[in-house]
């Protein structure tokens, strides 16, 4: 019952995960699961939805369908629809009922190319675990299937941009910042995964020098692109001047030694006495920021997959409500979302950091652009 949580929210399912990586890449994306589900997809996880066009449908499973496994609708609805849109890949994601009916999601993204002539994916997710999960798979779907090993390099120094989505980022300033620093500092962008670019752009994926990993969400693409196109990567969000420094010169490192760099891992969290609760990347990338402006320590408290390596001795992985609550019992800063708040410590000072995966659309508002936003002042008081 430790995975029940009685007062804070849940992270965006794996399903949406999938659904915002591949948002904006012109694919259609099919939900399977039950009549109305879209809609909670569409209202509370993804903020590009009333702007942006994207093909993103739910198979309106049945009860009966659930019970019989009559797959083949599936394939001739999504076949039917395909016909008349016209889409670059058709992907589909996984939801509970499927998974307890055993549904074989990749055969039957198979046999949908097959008869469509169109990429296709098949996401076993299941509703069970974060959006992390999800948007990795439907990342390394992409590298595998999209990118191009014979795309010639950049002459100047450049990267993509892994794991920006709105459920990490939301859809304020932020991504414009991060792609100002590249930019200011000479750096070219040839693709953003998963803001701002088209699908021509991931395809020319191989033509950079380094991948700059924004979240654990883009981890197994960026491993799978070192691994196959030869791109060492960069892990860390550059959140404040010393630290967006500290990211600019290990791009140019990764480049010239052909290297992976964690930019983050340097940190100390001895005697720490502020905590972030957050998705590992940007929770570290933000306590490396607030060590080289400010000086003092800081612990991270991660509730989502994260890499090992991204951890330092004094930071945590709690899945759980208790676990959370326990460890930040004593901490005299918590920056979390405000949906957290109910769980810490009354002599705690909280910090409300709104994260559009844990509290979607009802703190989006207060969202900051971490990258140029972040009051470091605070933390002195």
């Amino acid at each position: 019952m430790k995975q029940t949580s009685r007062i804070i929210s849940t992270y965006t399912a794996d399903t949406m995960g999938v659904a915002s990586a591949l948002f904006e890449f012109g694919g259609m994306t099919v939900m399977h699961d039950a009549s109305g589900c879209n809609s909670t997809y569409n209202t509370h996880d993804e903020p590009r939805w009333y702007d942006f066009d994207s093909m993103v449908y739910i198979s309106a499973l049945t009860e009966t369908e659930a019970v019989m496994g009559d797959d083949e609708k599936l394939i001739t609805d999504i076949v039917s629809a395909a016909d008349d849109l016209s889409p670059r890949f058709i992907a589909i994601a996984g939801t509970p009922i499927p998974m307890m009916a055993g549904t074989d999601l990749k055969s039957i993204a198979r046999v949908i190319e097959n008869r469509t002539g169109i990429p296709s994916f098949g996401f076993q997710t299941n509703g069970m675990h974060s959006y992390i999960d999800g948007a990795a798979e439907a990342f390394l779907g992409l590298a595998q299937r999209f990118v191009k090993a014979d795309s010639s390099k950049t002459d100047s120094l450049s990267v993509n941009i892994l794991g920006l989505t709105p459920l990490d980022f939301s859809i304020n300033s932020t991504a414009d910042s991060i792609k100002s620093i590249l930019t200011e500092n000479g750096i070219k962008i040839v693709s953003s995964w998963a803001m701002g670019s088209e699908l021509s752009a991931i395809e020319n994926s191989a033509a950079a020098h380094v991948n700059l990993v924004l979240s654990q969400c883009s981890v197994k693409a960026a491993v799978y692109m070192q691994q196959n196109f030869d791109i060492p990567y960069v892990v860390g969000v550059p959140i404040g001047k010393s630290f967006s420094e500290k990211i600019i010169n290990d791009i140019k490192t990764a480049a010239d030694k052909n290297k992976s760099i964690i930019s983050f891992n340097d940190r100390s969290t001895q005697n720490a006495d502020i905590a972030i609760i957050g998705e590992g990347v940007c929770s570290a990338s933000l306590a490396k920021a607030i060590s080289l402006e400010t000086g003092k320590n800081v612990k991270v408290i991660c509730p989502l997959t994260v890499e090992k390596a991204f951890l330092q001795s004094g930071d945590s992985v709690a899945f759980s409500e208790e676990d959370i609550e326990a460890q930040v019992g004593n901490i005299k800063y918590v920056i979390a979302d405000p949906m957290y708040k109910p769980i810490c410590g009354k002599k705690s000072k909280f910090i409300s950091l709104p994260h559009e995966a844990f509290s979607g659309r009802i703190y989006r508002k207060d969202i900051p652009d971490l990258v140029s936003g972040f009051d470091f002042s605070i933390l002195n008081s």
